[in-house]
């Protein structure tokens, strides 16, 4: 995958700061001939009615797990957005994404009986319909960086694939992907300040650069006030009990194909061990607990660009308001379409390709319909 096309990304500088992503100059175009794939759960809205929305985050974090796992190692950019996930690859990787995205539907119809829809299509294609598709890479931390995407291109991609344009078609029976490192072992997290705030927020076509840039660097000015800037997931991880709370889930996913209540007395005696030595605190081998627990909360992707702002935060009422004041005016302006949902818990849902390396990936949602709610509840 090392080739010409995947230096594009690699050559991106990784931003430190994440108020840097509201200037549209911090984006780089993506080449023509890279592929979009898009992927989300059709009528999530009822899956989340049937308390299933930890299944949803799950099944949408696939698609990202299973395209990491495709590209054996090569960067590429991604996005997550609770209920399905987006992402660019070079064209010499088509083939791979395809085939991990009809393995996905497949596994998400027999495991969980979810229809997941999925799609792939060019940047030329995005271009010739008159969008954009723009990246640029956010480093929350030394061990991992995550995409943000700008122009319209990506929620374009989204609009098609649901109008059926440039469907993936599922694979045959039994098909399985590659879900190795996927997992939810951790509990939820109770808000600290008021309630836990899934929030997103896209610009209308009568809205410029300048104006949605200008709105989301108040936005965030607003959450920086909070305590660690609304950061959900505090400094030490989440809890982690025994059982763990998603074990039917983490055996559904991680049984590739073996039966489930063996799956789940084997990950029973796994997460029993994780658990002791969590709680004892001191290294084994190469593993580190107490430095691996301070990577999860530094590696949370709990706020990002995705043809828009979304963010999950801790919030407390007042900044709320200040913060819905500041959307509302904007929706009345024509700028923006807004949703907002508030729960009492956030989610996380993890890629793990080593428990001793850093680059953990770590999913942020609110953990009773999040993102999907939010998007569900737009305002414009």
């Amino acid at each position: 995958m090392k080739d010409a096309q995947a230096a594009f990304y690699d050559s991106l500088p990784l931003l430190r700061d994440f108020s840097r992503l509201t200037d549209p100059a911090q984006f780089s175009a993506l080449p023509d001939d890279w592929v979009v794939g898009v992927a989300d759960i059709v009528d999530s809205t009822a899956e989340i009615a049937k308390g299933r929305y930890k299944t949803v985050n799950m099944v949408g974090a696939a698609v990202i797990s299973a395209m990491i796992n495709a590209m054996k190692g090569a960067e590429f950019p991604y996005v997550f957005g609770g209920d399905g996930a987006g992402f660019a690859v070079p064209a010499s990787a088509m083939d791979d994404a395809r085939q991990a995205l009809a393995d996905l539907r497949r596994w998400a119809e027999d495991e969980f009986g979810i229809k997941l829809r999925a799609a792939l299509t060019t940047v030329a294609e995005i271009r010739q319909a008159g969008k954009e598709l723009r990246v640029a890479r956010y480093a929350p931390s030394s061990g991992v960086d995550y995409a943000m995407f700008s122009g319209g291109g990506l929620a374009w991609a989204e609009t098609q694939m649901k109008s059926g344009s440039s469907s993936v078609d599922p694979s045959g029976p039994g098909a399985l992907p590659d879900l190795n490192g996927l997992s939810c072992r951790w509990s939820n997290v109770r808000s600290q300040n008021g309630q836990i705030v899934s929030l997103v927020v896209e610009p209308t076509a009568q809205a410029t650069e300048s104006d949605f840039a200008d709105l989301a660097q108040s936005v965030l000015r607003a959450s920086e006030e909070l305590e660690r800037a609304g950061h959900p997931v505090p400094v030490g991880g989440p809890p982690m009990r025994w059982p763990p709370p998603g074990l039917d889930l983490d055996a559904h996913v991680s049984r590739a194909g073996r039966n489930v209540a063996v799956q789940k007395l084997l990950l029973l005696v796994q997460n029993l061990l994780i658990a002791l030595l969590f709680r004892r605190g001191k290294p084994l081998g190469n593993f580190e607990p107490v430095h691996y627990r301070n990577m999860v909360s530094s590696n949370a992707d709990f706020r990002k660009f995705d043809d828009g702002l979304k963010m999950t935060l801790d919030c407390d009422p007042a900044t709320l308001a200040q913060i819905r004041t500041m959307l509302e005016q904007a929706r009345g302006q024509g700028k923006i379409k807004y949703g907002l949902h508030a729960q009492d818990e956030a989610m996380m849902t993890c890629f793990v390709p080593s428990a001793t390396r850093d680059d953990h990936v770590h999913f942020v949602d609110g953990a009773s319909g999040g993102y999907a709610q939010a998007t569900a509840a737009m305002q414009g």
